[in-house]
């Protein structure tokens, strides 16, 4: 049986005005068509300014395309998020569409174990079994247990970042994007994400993402993206 659809890519084109150089345009993407399965890890691939990461942030509807669709299957039906409203935009970004970026960003003095219980909470768990379940990520990822109580500011970029994705991998997702999650990480950790996303296919998550690492994504992906930078309009 052939795996779900999960997200289609039609004909997608992203450009920006370059205001301060006399409305010159830069063509980032452009007519780019992508089919992601459940249970598939695809990974992006190409040189630095490939537009990659412009690529995920248009998916996750943090910039509008130029062009084309982004379909996504989302509570049993299909929704252009090139076109959906801001209520179904985060509608789909709290139950189908994860996001872990290079870098956590969240609300000053939050302890850590309460940043990666609140997607727990969103779903209606209790504050218990929230913390239950972000104490045991935490602990999977290797933040030292004296942390948990603290707010991350003023972690390393490393403690920060697996801090960044417990909150993004502890509520499956039927479809996850990853922008390099593991660059600032150790061998070690490295291949405990690895573990986790290979868990997250088995139960059927869509995995899209960027890994510069040669054996991360020597582990992880099912096939390659490539992708090449175009040149200015």
């Amino acid at each position: 049986m052939t795996a779900a659809l999960m997200l289609e890519l039609r004909d997608l084109s992203k450009s920006f005005e370059l205001h301060h150089q006399h409305g010159a345009r830069l063509n980032v993407l452009r007519g780019l068509d992508l089919r992601l399965h459940a249970g598939e890890c695809v990974v992006l691939s190409g040189a630095s300014g490939a537009g990659k990461s412009t690529l995920l942030r248009v998916i996750y509807a943090n910039y509008r395309p130029s062009f084309g669709a982004v379909h996504v299957r989302h509570d049993g039906r299909w929704l252009d998020l090139a076109k959906a409203s801001p209520h179904e935009v985060l509608d789909v970004r709290r139950r189908t569409l994860g996001y872990v970026s290079q870098f956590l960003r969240v609300i000053p003095r939050v302890p850590a174990v309460d940043i990666v219980a609140e997607p727990v909470l969103q779903t209606g768990a209790s504050p218990q079994l929230a913390r239950q379940r972000a104490s045991e990520m935490l602990h999977r990822l290797n933040v030292p247990e004296r942390l948990w109580s603290l707010p991350p500011g003023t972690f390393s970029g490393g403690e920060q970042q697996r801090v960044n994705i417990a909150r993004g991998l502890i509520v499956p997702r039927p479809i996850l994007l990853l922008d390099e999650p593991t660059a600032s990480l150790d061998a070690n950790n490295r291949a405990v994400v690895a573990e986790l996303l290979t868990e997250a296919r088995a139960a059927g998550s869509a995995v899209l993402g960027i890994f510069h690492d040669e054996d991360m994504r020597d582990q992880i992906a099912t096939r390659l993206f490539p992708m090449q930078a175009l040149e200015a309009a």
